[in-house]
């Protein structure tokens, strides 16, 4: 094999690793909600939540198995799922958006970074233009999201019968913290 032929090689199989590098995927993020009213407090978790991320674009995907979140009492799971959110009707939640500052990360050094996330948000079959704020940390290249954000049941249709509205907030704070690796 000639010179130019393995320097042709080796540089594509260079490139090749190197554009992997610049995507991530998280399996098994975590995902919670919480619900506060001066009657009850409603917290469920999901660690089954997916997404990508590119670290070049900055663009990142995140789908969130309605039935996957796990509640204390199993009543509230079933209301969760049948009457609120009919999950088998609309089965996932899911942010497609960008990171706003990510050309300004550098994912090869150690560090925590405020960042935001702007994009569209879909919840129970609606869509709407969302900013998130938020923060990446990379350790030892493990790059880390986490944010915390409102939702208001009205602005996804998720309609709250009047005669709970003292059991459920019609404000849920959503908290997400995903661990990616490269893809």
């Amino acid at each position: 094999m000639t010179l130019r032929k393995l320097t042709f090689i080796a540089l594509l199989l260079f490139t090749a690793q190197f554009c992997a590098a610049q995507k991530y995927i998280c399996k098994n993020g975590h995902a919670s909600i919480f619900s506060e009213t001066p009657v009850e407090n409603i917290e469920a978790l999901t660690k089954e939540l997916s997404s990508i991320y590119d670290s070049k674009t900055g663009e990142v995907v995140i789908a969130i198995p309605i039935k996957s979140f796990k509640f204390d009492k199993s009543l509230m799971e079933e209301h969760f799922n049948e009457n609120y959110l009919e999950s088998d009707k609309y089965p996932k939640a899911i942010f497609k958006g960008k990171i706003i500052e990510a050309s300004t990360l550098d994912i090869s050094k150690d560090g925590t970074y405020k960042v935001n996330a702007e994009g569209k948000l879909t919840i129970h079959n609606v869509t709407r233009d969302v900013k998130i704020p938020g923060s990446i940390s990379i350790k030892k290249g493990i790059i880390n999201m986490n944010a915390t954000f409102s939702v208001r049941c009205a602005d996804y249709a998720i309609k709250i019968p009047k005669i709970v509205l003292v059991k459920v907030a019609e404000v849920i704070e959503v908290t997400i913290n995903n661990s990616y690796s490269p893809l």
